[in-house]
């Protein structure tokens, strides 16, 4: 080190001495012990870059787990390529079960002031036949038929704006704008013990016991750490229509038809989405037809509600098309020492139901309960950090394997492309018809609400032998012999098909 850097390092530490010992001065001797310990451990993570824990991404997940964790004690470093607010056209409806967790993290008034609306079900049309899904008003402990679940839907950067707010408030936390770059690891046992960036254009680096990856679902690191790569069978191409009329207002809105599925939600007073599904290898979108625009004039709009058509049009007139892809990928076990990797980054699913946000919630909340001083009182003890993190694995599968499995199940029948999944879909919405538990149920599921994947299975293929019983039906009485012998089996067999790789996809390691 040269003499002008030691003589500059010796300043920085005799300005903060000073700082310190005024701060001693001035406040009740009990309280010493706790500044000094601050003010100390504030000091490493801005002057040293040295915490419990590193988290790589300020987004959903990473800022919900530096609020848990700096609750909790510990000194948390949380890194973000850019503070600006995000502009993203998923992460914006959470449900229920989500909102549940959010509570439970001490995030709540998140949700405010950022003109979030509230939602309670869906509506879903089949071929223009609605059927109403309210959330079930029998399964939290505060709600009842006046004071149903509530979800909310608003803009995706106004709600991360207020969790960073947030983690910046919470003690123990500092948050830093840099370009993590790549992990810093010990060639000889394989520990991660941080990682190095790009600050302001200048080389930096941040030192933690655990180093958190919560970078979403273009993560530059699973490829690295993770066996699976994320599967990609369709693109949502969203638009933000401006005062639109909905068939329910408060509800989220999925029709079906011959068509992919479109989801429709308000996020804002007078702001609406719409997600159009467009799978990959489509017809109707491809070049040669007109694109994307093409499905969205010709595919998409004679099939939407006719209150809708108007604000749809003028949003494809105002030319602001995104598009997100849709993408499957299984969480797997972690074993890398001193690195853990968390939502998107972990484990995706379709976003047809809009459960992401509310699996990542509930896995920060299980994180911090098994990774909390009483469990692990020092996070450099690797051992026990591991052990912990292998029971994570399994223990956020009570709530993370439904809303997986549902998701692409659903989707799987309402993006129906051949005869069985079409008699799947229509026996699902004539299933809902039913009422009762037929809806209340699937849509606690929906919710993430009621956690038990038996539930899930049961309904399933309660709603396949359902639309044996539709076909019977709807056959002329010299056909019911082949529905029953030959239709009945391949339609069983098609909801095996479609459940079972994401069910096994659970139970893997």
């Amino acid at each position: 080190m040269s003499a002008t850097t030691t003589t500059t390092t010796t300043l920085e530490h005799s300005s903060s001495s000073t700082t310190l010992r005024a701060r001693r001065m001035s406040q009740p001797k009990g309280a010493l012990d706790a500044i000094v310990t601050t003010d100390y451990r504030e000091l490493r993570r801005r002057e040293h870059h040295e915490a419990d824990i590193v988290i790589v991404g300020a987004g959903v997940v990473g800022c919900a787990a530096a609020v848990a964790f700096g609750k909790q004690g510990r000194s948390v470093i949380l890194l973000e390529r850019s503070l600006k607010e995000p502009d993203r056209i998923v992460g914006e409806l959470l449900q229920p079960g989500g909102v549940e967790a959010l509570e439970r993290l001490g995030l709540r008034d998140c949700l405010e002031g950022i003109d979030a609306i509230p939602c309670y079900g869906y509506q879903v049309s089949y071929h223009r036949e609605p059927v109403h899904i309210p959330y079930p008003a029998n399964l939290t402990a505060d709600s009842t038929p006046e004071n149903p679940p509530e979800g909310r839907s608003f803009h995706h950067g106004r709600f991360i704006t207020k969790l960073r707010d947030a983690a910046r408030a919470t003690p123990n936390v500092t948050i830093v704008e840099t370009t993590v770059t790549d992990v810093v690891k010990d060639d000889y046992t394989g520990q991660i013990l941080g990682v190095q960036s790009q600050t302001a254009g200048k080389p930096d680096y941040f030192f933690g016991a655990l180093t958190l990856i919560s970078d979403g679902y273009a993560s530059k690191w699973r490829k690295q750490y993770l066996p699976h790569i994320p599967e990609v069978r369709s693109k949502f191409f969203g638009l933000e229509l401006i005062d639109a009329v909905l068939p329910r207002p408060n509800h989220g809105h999925v029709i079906l038809s011959d068509a992919p599925p479109i989801l429709i939600y308000q996020i804002g007073t007078h702001e609406t989405r719409i997600l159009i599904d467009v799978p990959e290898n489509c017809p109707s979108a491809s070049p040669k037809n007109g694109g994307v625009k093409n499905h969205l004039l010709n595919v998409a709009l004679p099939n939407l509600p006719e209150c809708v058509q108007p604000s749809f049009k003028k949003a494809i007139e105002g030319g602001k098309l995104r598009s997100m892809p849709n993408s499957f990928l299984p969480s797997s076990m972690q074993k890398t020492p001193g690195l853990f990797i968390l939502g998107d980054a972990l484990n995706m699913r379709h976003p047809l139901t809009g459960g992401g946000m509310t699996v990542a919630f509930n896995d920060v909340l299980l994180l911090s309960q098994l990774l909390a001083p009483e469990q692990v009182p020092n996070l450099e003890v690797t051992p026990a950090v591991l052990k912990q993190i292998s029971r994570f694995h399994w223990a956020r599968k009570s709530s993370s394997s439904v809303i997986n499995i549902l998701a692409m199940a659903l989707y799987s029948l309402f993006a129906a492309d051949d005869k069985l999944l079409a008699a799947l879909q229509e026996g699902c919405f004539r299933y809902f018809q039913r009422g009762g538990k037929c809806i209340s149920e699937p849509c606690g599921l929906l919710a993430g609400l009621i956690r038990q994947p038996w539930v899930l299975v049961n309904h399933f293929f309660a709603v396949a032998f359902y639309a044996i019983w539709v076909r019977l039906g709807d056959s002329p009485v010299w056909r019911m012999p082949y529905v029953l012998l030959v239709e009945s089996v391949l339609i069983i067999w098609k909801a095996c098909i479609v459940i079972g790789p994401y069910l096994l996809a659970e139970v893997k390691r």
